[in-house]
């Protein structure tokens, strides 16, 4: 998600400057390749942070943080808990810069086209200071709250993304056992009341998982579900479907599916058989 934020702000005419912790990763972007996330972030007025988990994100903001301009603007775009990001805020202020949680939704050709959706949370002067470079890659920027929100509102997309993955999963099992052909069931779901552009831009990977990269691994999914979990016992959310969906993510992980796609739980369905409930 990142390389391709990378190459759209390249392309609309943007100077960018990258980091990553894998440097063959930055500097196949085409960009300005920095040493350190300090240097990078030095070189810019509108940080962008997209980064795996909690544990990278308060990695890489403790040298991040050091080369912030004042004024600056940094948008966190990584899926990650609202506390953690409520924690960041302040330590980004103290640097005379400001803090916005902005999660997004939306696959890879979704960003290629400038048609994510941005949900941020912080000041929004901020945003303001932002748009040029958020418009660039999005097509809705909605502005939920104070900083966290937009963290919180991640979460709950990707508990519907993650819910709505393991039925289609579920459904095409079932059709496949029944002797229904697996492509023409998925033109039936892609042109029904479920069509969803989960369900389009997921085609490839459920019907051709051999060839399909993978978009989303499922440890990533773990983790979020994890974060989810976390925040609905946080609040009192009950939330029964995020049970079910979390226990069979970690089923297909004790199975090895770790770095396979989350489109791959049609394949546990498929051939392992069902594990007791824990």
């Amino acid at each position: 998600m990142g390389a391709a934020m990378v190459a759209r702000l390249l392309g609309a005419g943007h100077s960018v400057t990258v980091y990553n912790r894998t440097p063959a990763r930055a500097s196949a972007t085409g960009a300005a390749v920095a040493a350190t996330s300090r240097e990078a972030a030095a070189a810019a007025d509108i940080v962008i942070a997209s980064l795996a988990d909690d544990a990278a994100v308060q990695a890489v903001y403790g040298s991040l943080i050091e080369g912030l301009r004042p004024g600056a603007v940094v948008l966190e775009t990584s899926t990650i808990h609202p506390d953690t990001v409520r924690a960041l805020a302040p330590q980004v202020g103290a640097c005379s810069a400001t803090l916005l949680d902005a999660p997004v939704s939306g696959s890879v050709p979704v960003v290629q086209k400038g048609q994510l959706t941005f949900m941020v949370g912080g000041p929004s002067e901020a945003l303001d200071r932002a748009r040029p470079v958020l418009e660039c890659l999005a097509a809705q920027v909605y502005h939920l709250g104070p900083v966290g929100a937009g963290a919180t509102m991640k979460l709950a997309v990707n508990a519907v993304v993650h819910a709505l993955n393991q039925a289609i999963a579920e459904s095409l099992v079932l059709v496949e056992k029944s002797g229904i052909d697996r492509e023409l069931a998925y033109d039936v779901l892609a042109s029904s009341a479920v069509a969803a552009p989960y369900v389009h831009y997921k085609r490839e990977a459920f019907l051709h998982p051999e060839s399909t990269p993978v978009a989303f691994a499922l440890s990533l999914v773990a983790k979020d579900l994890a974060l989810i979990d976390s925040l609905a016992t946080s609040v009192g959310a009950r939330m029964d479907q995020l049970t079910t969906n979390r226990r069979i993510v970690l089923e297909a992980l004790s199975f090895g599916y770790a770095d396979r796609d989350l489109s791959a739980l049609a394949d546990l369905l498929r051939t392992k058989p069902a594990q007791d409930n824990p």
